[in-house]
């Protein structure tokens, strides 16, 4: 796990107008909160904190007036069409803490011969780490599954100090069998070319 460090200011100004200026100095408003503390309204900077969401689950270590202070993306709200941030709420954590976060799924190995499709039926993992160690993702073996087989929560393989947040029978993949589409009749498709 990767940790940036990341220059924060506090911000007195808030609404949209004050949020649009703060977007225009290539900035980004955000929330700090957590370990019952009352809200801090930041400044980011929003080239730095862009690179740093990269990462999935990424500990951003914030100077913050003079101190520092650990923290994880909780929300991140970005503009649907451009795609630029416009808010991000982070949650400060200290080392040795557990905490819940999602962490991607991914693939790998190859499925028995046959025309068999690999349905994700999730694509993340609800798991439970300390907040200094938390994985960027997971990886399943589908190596040599056929159609009809799964593979369930408790059957991933988690890192050291990781434990599931989430039911262990839930199905996270399954495999299908492919469905080929029926060619159709010769003279169904002599009608179809006539009308």
């Amino acid at each position: 796990m990767s940790e940036v460090k990341l220059a924060a200011e506090s911000r007195t100004e808030f609404g949209k107008g004050a949020a649009r200026r703060v977007r225009r100095e290539g900035k980004v408003p955000g929330v700090i909160y957590g370990h019952g503390t009352d809200p801090v309204h930041v400044t980011l900077p929003g080239h730095e904190l862009l690179l740093a969401l990269r990462t999935p689950n990424v500990l951003i270590s914030l100077d913050l007036d003079g101190k520092s202070e650990l923290a994880i993306p909780k929300a991140v709200q970005r503009d649907a069409i451009k795609g630029f941030l416009e808010h991000v709420d982070l949650l400060l954590v200290k080392r040795g803490e557990k905490v819940t976060v999602e962490v991607f799924v991914q693939t790998e190995g190859e499925l028995a011969p046959g025309s068999f499709l690999v349905e994700n039926v999730l694509n993340t993992l609800t798991v439970e780490a300390e907040a200094t160690h938390i994985p960027e993702s997971v990886t399943v073996s589908i190596e040599g599954l056929e159609a009809g087989d799964s593979i369930h929560a408790k059957d991933i393989k988690l890192p050291k100090g990781t434990t599931l947040a989430i039911d262990e029978d839930a199905v996270v993949i399954q495999i299908l069998s492919a469905q080929a589409e029926e060619p159709a009749a010769e003279g169904e498709t002599e009608a179809a070319a006539e009308a």
